[in-house]
């Protein structure tokens, strides 16, 4: 690795330009000395994104010796392929960067975060994957290290009860928020910079996902390959979270997100290991229901989470259609 390292930011945008424009603005600014390049990917929005977003760069002068591109991937693959599209494309002199940071439309680097990966990435010759402290609008910090699902942790996760726990202490997916710089399971995609050597060696994202669990299959791939993931609570970004999902208003779980997680869990550890995680998840949810009559807490899963659950694991889909709904997106002045 060179001394003078070269970075190259990748933002994913589905249908939230106004918000692409603001973190692109954000990682222009924290990219001031490093040396390197923003793409944009617009992956199939269908909507007026790639105008609102071109313009932006145009106007701002941000296109000046291709230090940020805007380049539309020519399908909604998904996170995992829209991001893949974003490196290829590498930096604008055709050779590929040291290092890839990956940026949500709805997230914003603060000051110095970028850097702060870029830090540990020259310090720990491990490091393979950096991902970054996040906090949402109303300064609560957002949920971004974990341990990895297990069929322990699917349990504890769905029988929410104190005892459980603390028995499995040591399954309980999140991780309570690091106070200092630490090595985790995986970290979150919303903020996070990866070593192209890495890449290079384990692969990009797996496709196969749509949305959801392919950060965690990266981070995985990487930790069997040898690589530390590492949470860096000096990199603060600012992000709103499930602008393009719509995760935060589903009416009803959808077909992905199962996909997903059965495709993590089938691939990583097989389809015998899959059919537990998910006899564990469903016997956790089962024992939360009888408590939960007694509790006056929410019952926690959108309507008819186990019905589709089982569904999806028996029959590998449902019906309903296969990708995200079409939530209204805030504007870039209503999200701050």
């Amino acid at each position: 690795m060179s001394a003078d390292p070269s970075v190259l930011t990748v933002i994913l945008n589905y249908r939230t330009p106004e918000l692409a424009v603001k973190a692109c603005a954000a990682a222009l600014r924290e990219m001031a000395g490093i040396r390197g390049e923003i793409v944009v990917v617009d992956n199939q929005s269908g909507d007026d994104s790639c105008a609102v977003i071109g313009e932006a760069i145009v106007d701002g002068g941000w296109d000046a010796q291709g230090r940020v591109r805007l380049i539309p991937s020519g399908r909604n693959g998904g996170f995992g392929a829209g991001n893949n599209f974003g490196i290829r494309q590498g930096l604008s002199d055709g050779s590929a960067p040291d290092f890839v940071y990956i940026l949500n439309s709805d997230a914003w680097p603060e000051k110095g975060a970028i850097r702060a990966l870029l830090e540990v990435m020259q310090t720990e010759r491990k490091a393979g994957i950096v991902g970054s402290y996040i906090r949402g609008v109303d300064g609560h910090a957002h949920q971004t290290a974990f341990r990895f699902p297990s069929i322990a942790g699917e349990f504890e996760g769905a029988v929410r009860t104190g005892i459980v726990s603390r028995l499995l202490a040591g399954s309980v997916v999140p991780l309570p928020v690091p106070q200092a710089r630490t090595t985790v399971g995986w970290v979150a995609g919303a903020s996070a910079m990866m070593r192209r050597r890495m890449l290079d060696e384990i692969g990009m994202f797996d496709e196969t996902f749509f949305l959801y669990y392919e950060e965690t299959d990266l981070c995985l791939r990487a930790t069997r390959a040898g690589w530390d993931v590492v949470y860096e609570p000096l990199s603060e970004v600012l992000h709103i979270g499930s602008v393009s999902t719509g995760m935060k208003t589903w009416a009803r779980t959808p077909d992905y997100w199962f996909a997903s997680r059965r495709h993590y869990f089938t691939k990583n550890h097989g389809r015998g290991y899959a059919a537990c995680a998910t006899i564990a998840r469903v016997a956790g949810a089962v024992l939360w229901r009888l408590r939960w009559p007694f509790t006056r807490r929410p019952l926690g899963d959108p309507p008819q989470f186990l019905r589709d659950l089982l569904m999806s694991s028996v029959a590998g889909t449902r019906s309903r259609a296969s990708r995200p709904s079409e939530p209204r997106h805030p504007t870039a002045e209503e999200a701050q």
